[in-house]
């Protein structure tokens, strides 16, 4: 049995007790699906000085009892615990954190994967999270494009062009990087330096204008949808809202979609908090429904 439907499939870890990501992961791998995505939050400021951009009324989805880890290092656990299935962190917030030590982390995950990272780049919403980093808040999105421009560079593992330094040993394949953001200037940004878009909740109807405009934007910096550079299609990563079923998987990956983030036991009724065998069960099923590990 082929898939059903002809896109990827990844699982979330997000809102997921910290103790299930190793059996979330080995279990997603077994039953076919292509990446596990995790969230990055830096800490809970007990004060929201600014509101969170993805939902309708800026509030923010969890709180300081919601169980965080850091993206990179759950990464490589996952990974020493799976063989074949990626990893991709949706989205982490470069703004806040330092280039070169965020390419060695970028970087050894991948060596200690086997090129099994997809990386999604974001700035940074909270002002707090700059603010106790050490970085400014003013002027957050000319530092992010520089810093995945050191990034970038950094991780060919040649000498760079600055203070002369070089990171060894360098991953064997480019870290993909899937920018995050729905405004234009992040769109604009993706179509840059990325190697594909990653999104936070949206309708399909957002979805189809989004992916024309990637498409618009790759076609001027001599790209396009078919081909990000590599001879791999730029990669669409999204969460959609209204499109479910073989139905709405179909219509997605007509619409440019190459991979869908699903969360199998919220599609059969079970919560966030659920045990870890009912996760399981929901993510054999649903392999299973649509042909993942054929």
């Amino acid at each position: 049995m082929s898939r059903v439907v002809d896109v990827e499939f990844s699982v979330p870890v997000s809102f997921s007790p910290v103790d299930q990501y190793l059996d979330i992961a080995r279990g997603a791998e077994a039953a076919g699906f292509d990446r596990i995505v995790l969230p990055d939050s830096l800490f809970h400021p007990r004060r929201q000085d600014k509101d969170y951009p993805y939902t309708p009324d800026g509030s923010r989805m969890w709180n300081e009892d919601t169980q965080w880890v850091e993206p990179l290092i759950a990464s490589a656990a996952m990974g020493g615990a799976t063989s074949t299935i990626r990893f991709c962190p949706q989205v982490l917030k470069v703004g806040p954190r330092n280039p070169l030590l965020l390419t060695r982390q970028v970087a050894s995950v991948a060596l200690l994967t086997g090129n099994r990272l997809d990386l999604g780049v974001g700035i940074g919403w909270d002002p707090n999270e700059f603010e106790w980093c050490g970085a400014p808040f003013k002027g957050r999105g000319k530092r992010t494009d520089e810093s995945l421009a050191i990034m970038r560079e950094a991780l060919r593992g040649d000498w760079m062009d600055f203070d002369e330094l070089i990171f060894t040993p360098a991953p064997s394949e480019q870290v993909p990087f899937y920018v995050g953001g729905h405004t234009e200037i992040a769109l604009k940004r993706a179509a840059r330096v990325g190697q594909g878009w990653t999104s936070a909740m949206m309708g399909y109807d957002d979805i189809v204008a989004t992916v024309t405009r990637l498409g618009e934007l790759l076609e001027a910096d001599g790209r396009s949808l078919a081909d990000r550079g590599d001879g791999r299609p730029f990669a669409i990563q999204v969460v959609c809202l209204d499109r479910f079923g073989t139905r709405g998987f179909t219509e997605l990956a007509e619409a440019g979609v190459t991979d869908i983030i699903v969360m199998p036991w919220m599609v059969d009724g079970h919560g966030f908090d659920c045990t870890t065998e009912q996760k399981l069960e929901s993510i054999a099923a649903f392999g299973e429904k649509y042909g993942l590990g054929s």
